[in-house]
């Protein structure tokens, strides 16, 4: 289902990032119209629906339209340097669900591919909540990040004693000039999905000692 939203990518810049979004639209049909709407100037890789399905809009080698105005780790063309993944979900504002069994099985074999073809850090799989912590709250705290860690997508940190503060995200990545509180609850989004208060407190920060355990890659 090829998408006409996307253009080159830049000379030097390589594929490094993955970030993966729910779709955020009352059905697969709604979203899947307006990934491959030229008007809507926006689009992704992949899309994979609830049934396991997996569309293909944008080859790898061109940048697709998915992140938007982000930023990680200093890069602000997070669209230029990265594979773009939208996950059939209605999300928070049409009736946020568990995301399905053939759904999350399908990803994991698209994933695994997609890391087998570009040399991708397990600290630089991400979530648009992630990347756009001040607008964004997908995939969200329904997305099963553990599960994948154990098939070997992303980072699953184990918590470390720790008294770093919240300014301490931009280690790990995080834009520093968002309000802080988005930036605290975007984390917790994906390393701490249970309780989301967008405070800082030691859970918080010994988990993002494990994360930094690892390098912020």
């Amino acid at each position: 289902m090829p998408s006409p939203n996307h253009d080159a990518r830049p000379d030097g810049v390589r594929i490094d990032m993955l970030i993966l979004h729910y779709t955020g639209m009352p059905t697969a049909e709604a979203a899947l119209a307006r990934l491959c709407d030229r008007d809507a100037k926006v689009s992704a890789h992949y899309t994979v629906d609830e049934d396991g399905t997996i569309y293909a809009h944008v080859p790898e080698a061109r940048r697709a339209w998915h992140a938007g105005a982000s930023f990680w780790a200093g890069a602000r063309d997070i669209n230029a340097r990265s594979i773009g993944v939208e996950i059939v979900n209605p999300g928070h504002e049409f009736g946020y669900r568990p995301f399905a069994e053939p759904q999350i099985a399908a990803l994991t074999t698209l994933c695994h591919s997609i890391l087998m073809r570009h040399p991708i850090p397990s600290a630089r799989v991400l979530g648009h909540s992630d990347v756009a912590p001040a607008r964004k709250e997908d995939p969200g705290e329904l997305f099963p990040w553990a599960r994948l860690a154990e098939a070997g997508i992303g980072l699953w940190p184990a918590r470390r004693d720790s008294d770093l503060s919240a300014s301490a995200l931009a280690r790990f990545g995080y834009d520093p000039d968002v309000p802080q509180a988005r930036a605290v609850t975007a984390f917790q989004r994906h390393f701490r999905p249970k309780r989301l208060t967008g405070k800082w407190d030691d859970e918080c920060a010994g988990l993002l000692a494990g994360l930094l355990d690892y390098g912020a890659g």
